[in-house]
């Protein structure tokens, strides 16, 4: 069981733990899928042993550790802000009851002082009735005072209730955060202290691998074919969200198609029975002055609804017509108001798409991040070690850059996008893929965390991971690349470094 789906203190569940719970169970689809790619690459490659991929599993625990503890810092934050204003919100609550209460106690004392006379003995008194009917509205006046006043009370007893329990489960999640942050600590050091052993056993194998020409072109075609899969994926998704969009925009105007004509077809048929009233009216006021007596129309009280409907003219002998429009027009209505609510319900029966299969859909417009060319800021604060194109010894040329920083330094996106890759890779340890629309990637390696999901949606400048120098780098810092279409292209003109 994972940190946040365990239970709360005590055994009871708080709304954080139903919502870490619930949140967890949907990325899963998405981290299988992208397992699923990240082992369909590695079927290409040959199972020669690799020092760096001993590291591979310290290196994700590091990354988890340190993400889990961010992101109990930020929730501690937010859960201390809200305690304070239920804090706030109880004393205003606790104080408006107090104030009821006291009016409450004087109205039934002053009641009481003035005897609290019986309505019926107030009437049966033989007073003047001027006083008896003063007294009477007076009393109605102090009844309907007591009503409103205890409707109040109970309004803010109740709120009252419902602002403990909420401080109660406020309390819970603290005490559920703090308890994690423990226990990520603890498995932050053993992490450490395991990682560090094992670099100093695999350090010479590490150096010696670094610098094989055939492992550095191993590691750009395994970049290569991890883009080129993303890409594809990306695209496959997107056209799943448009067609999810669509649904929902389909459905909604049904929804609000069927409302408009079900509103119109109840105004035609009150329109309808109104007309036929009318009508009614008219041949019997008729058949009265024919008969030389004339009688008040007595209303029908079916009709009492109708009342305040525009009166309608009726042509002379168009009496049946008019009544058997009026069903038709009923009949019609019902009619047209079931083909309505049909097309609604024939969208609905479309089912909805998985949020796995949606979730790595772009997030920013196609054009987007071309305009931003020569605004971008550097990821990472640090120098620039290793240029685009510039020679990696005797293999392939630098397909980024390298900025040396200090271990834990804040690596922040370089435009606005969605995260479609958080995962340790053979060759560029905890890795981070942004997609910024448009095929265009922002690619950020060697982290020592990964702050972000695969899913996420990111700003410019947001923190996305922190610096070091995992997958067997020798130095801390950050591998940085920009992808367009699956090729790399030089940030140089793109970022200010």
């Amino acid at each position: 069981m994972s940190l946040g789906a365990q239970a709360a203190p005590f055994g009871k569940a708080t709304e954080r733990s139903k919502q870490k719970a619930a949140a967890e169970a949907e990325r899963a689809g998405v981290q299988q899928k992208l397992s699923a790619l990240k082992k369909d690459i590695s079927k290409t490659e040959s199972a020669k042993d690799d020092a760096a991929d001993t590291l591979a599993e310290s290196e994700q625990a590091i990354s988890d550790a340190n993400r889990s503890l961010r992101d109990l810092q930020q929730e501690q934050g937010d859960t201390n802000v809200k305690l304070q204003m239920l804090s706030a919100e109880h004393d205003k609550l606790a104080a408006t009851v107090a104030h009821q209460k006291q009016q409450l106690a004087k109205l039934l004392r002053d009641q009481y002082v003035a005897g609290n006379e019986d309505r019926i003995k107030l009437l049966l008194s033989g007073d003047n009735p001027n006083r008896i009917n003063r007294d009477l509205q007076m009393m109605a006046y102090v009844s309907q005072a007591q009503a409103r006043l205890l409707d109040a009370l109970r309004a803010n007893l109740k709120a009252v209730e419902v602002n403990q329990d909420e401080a109660q489960n406020a309390k819970d999640e603290l005490e559920e955060i703090a308890q994690e942050q423990l226990q990520q600590k603890s498995k932050l050091e053993q992490e450490k202290a395991r990682r560090a052993a094992l670099l100093t056993t695999l350090s010479k194998k590490l150096l010696a691998q670094r610098k094989e020409a055939g492992n550095l072109e191993r590691d750009e075609q395994r970049m290569t074919g991890l883009v080129d899969k993303l890409n594809k994926l990306i695209a496959e998704q997107a056209i799943a969200a448009a067609a999810e969009k669509k649904r929902q925009e389909q459905l909604a105007a049904a929804k609000a198609a069927a409302k408009a004509k079900a509103e119109a077809d109840a105004r035609a048929l009150a329109k309808a029975r109104a007309a036929e009233a009318e009508r009614q009216r008219l041949a019997k006021a008729n058949n009265n002055t024919k008969s030389g007596t004339i009688k008040p129309a007595t209303p029908n009280p079916a009709d009492a609804i109708d009342a305040d409907e525009p009166k309608v003219a009726v042509r002379p002998g168009a009496g049946t017509s008019s009544g058997a429009a009026g069903t038709a027009g009923q009949g019609a209505a019902t009619a047209s108001g079931a083909a309505g609510a049909g097309a609604a319900a024939s969208v609905e029966d479309t089912p909805p798409a998985k949020a796995a299969d949606i979730a790595l859909a772009p997030a920013a417009p196609a054009g987007a991040f071309a305009s931003l060319k020569g605004q971008l800021r550097a990821p990472v604060a640090g120098k620039v070690a290793a240029k685009f194109g510039s020679k990696r010894g005797d293999g392939p040329s630098w397909k980024g850059v390298f900025i040396r920083a200090g271990e834990g330094a804040d690596v922040h996106a370089i435009a606005g996008g969605r995260v479609v890759f958080a995962d340790w890779l053979r060759g560029f340890g905890n890795l981070i893929i942004v997609d910024h629309g448009g095929q265009y990637m922002s690619i950020y390696g060697n982290n020592q965390s990964l702050l972000k999901r695969a899913g996420d949606i990111v700003k410019a400048g947001d923190p996305i991971a922190s610096a070091g120098n995992s997958g067997g780098n020798e130095e801390s810092g950050l591998y940085f690349e920009l992808r367009h279409q699956g090729a790399a292209f030089d940030p140089a003109g793109w970022v200010k470094f």
